[in-house]
């Protein structure tokens, strides 16, 4: 295979590669997304790519970098979201992460666009590696999830509700976040995450994924999702369930490893190429 790194890769006339945009329905909402479909006439595997919040780093250069290796990848944005109607909450983003996922295996859909229904695997970063995790969990037939810096919110919830100071911090960060989002607050998306509670819990999904392939990926300078808080304990009782073909890496850079995209790319393209 041609390095997905280069630009130096097969062409086909008669099945290009295309970007097309495409829509999905969600809670009566139309999310918007747009497809990387690589060259050939497949059936491609897909890689739904799940941004966080509110969506800054929305991972564009990954589904590039994916469709160079023969996947298929989409970027789409939840409600309330860039431009998309409806309101944003956490619940949303995991009924839109389900929704896109049956989308994309309606037959219509996956024969437009030359894709593989049966081989559909989630990467998300930071709140899209929550929801990436937990959209896996509920669906057994992910083929593989992947979680870059995720927000594990079930741990949140129990440290707000031990800690007012801290709450308090969480509802003013994420009220100065909510430039592009619509129909919520700092105290509502608070509120949220403390009913949810331990059910938000990213390490109860151990025995959900025992069987599949997991990556996930810490970053040592994080102050959104530090390591002893996001992804040590993660990792510690996912090696402990156990989950079987589990991946995981800290790289010493930022919350969006802004300055280790290369990396990060690689080491995703290897973690799929071990579990194809």
């Amino acid at each position: 295979m041609a390095d997905p790194l280069s630009d130096d890769l097969p062409r086909d006339p008669d099945f290009p590669a295309t970007t097309p945009a495409v829509t999905f329905h969600s809670g009566g909402e139309t999310l918007l997304g747009v497809l990387h479909v690589p060259a050939g006439p497949g059936p491609h595997p897909v890689v739904v790519l799940l941004h966080g919040f509110p969506g800054n780093e929305r991972n564009f250069d990954l589904a590039q970098v994916l469709r160079r290796a023969g996947y298929a990848s989409l970027v789409f944005h939840y409600r309330g979201s860039w431009g998309v109607g409806g309101s944003w909450s956490w619940g949303h983003v995991l009924e839109d992460a389900a929704a896109v996922v049956a989308g994309l295996r309606d037959p219509d859909v996956a024969a437009a666009h030359r894709l593989d229904p049966g081989r559909v695997m989630l990467i998300g970063h930071s709140t899209g590696g929550f929801a990436a995790l937990m959209t896996a969990a509920a669906d057994p037939s992910i083929a593989a999830v992947a979680s870059v810096t995720g927000f594990d919110f079930g741990t949140v919830a129990a440290l707000c509700r031990a800690n007012p100071g801290l709450r308090e911090a969480y509802v003013e960060a994420w009220a100065g976040e909510l430039g592009p989002l619509r129909g919520t607050s700092g105290e509502a998306l608070v509120a949220e995450m403390e009913a949810a509670g331990d059910s938000w819990r990213l390490a109860r999904l151990a025995p959900l994924l025992a069987d599949r392939p997991v990556l996930l990926v810490g970053a040592g300078l994080d102050t959104v999702t530090p390591c002893d808080v996001h992804h040590d304990p993660l990792v510690a009782t996912y090696q402990a369930q156990p989950v079987e073909q589990l991946e995981h890496h800290v790289f010493p850079t930022d919350h969006a490893l802004s300055d280790h995209r290369v990396t990060l790319a690689r080491t995703i393209l290897g973690f799929l190429a071990r579990h194809p």
